[in-house]
């Protein structure tokens, strides 16, 4: 990987559109990476999030808490969790005073898988930059979101 415009074979109207193009196309080579990382465990990117997400609560949070949560918002999330639910990695369970709402939490088996997978490879991506540039990068895209 490289200069984008020689990446992709393109050239851009602006600076603005290099940067937009830039972003989306190392955020896809970033989930290639994790998908591979994550494709023996037989889970995708998502579905660790998920995990990530429930792990961190320590305790049963709704469904809905968990989209908000998500770092790629996903219209198909409840299937994701009826596949982990499914692999008996995530528990649901009703409440019992709303029955609309639904609690999920991750189980032992859960938190055996997300222990067994080394995240940490993807620290050897980054490993091109500075701690001071990585800094930097994120102020630029929390800047851009705001």
């Amino acid at each position: 990987m490289g200069d984008i415009s020689k990446d992709i074979k393109s050239t851009f109207p602006s600076e603005f559109t290099k940067a937009l193009i830039n972003i989306k196309y190392t955020a896809n080579w970033l989930d290639s990476i994790g998908n591979s990382i994550l494709n023996p465990y037989k889970i995708s990117i998502q579905q660790y999030n998920i995990l990530r997400i429930l792990r961190g609560a320590k305790e049963a949070i709704t469904v809905n808490a968990v989209k908000e949560r998500m770092i790629q918002k996903s219209p198909n999330s409840t299937r994701l969790m009826d596949k982990l639910c499914d692999k008996k990695l995530i528990e649901r369970t009703r409440c019992e005073s709303d029955r609309r709402v639904v609690y999920v939490q991750i189980t032992d088996k859960g938190l055996q898988l997300l222990n067994k997978i080394n995240i940490s490879e993807f620290d050897d991506y980054m490993r091109n930059i500075s701690e001071q540039e990585a800094k930097t990068i994120n102020q630029i895209l929390d800047k851009i979101r705001h």
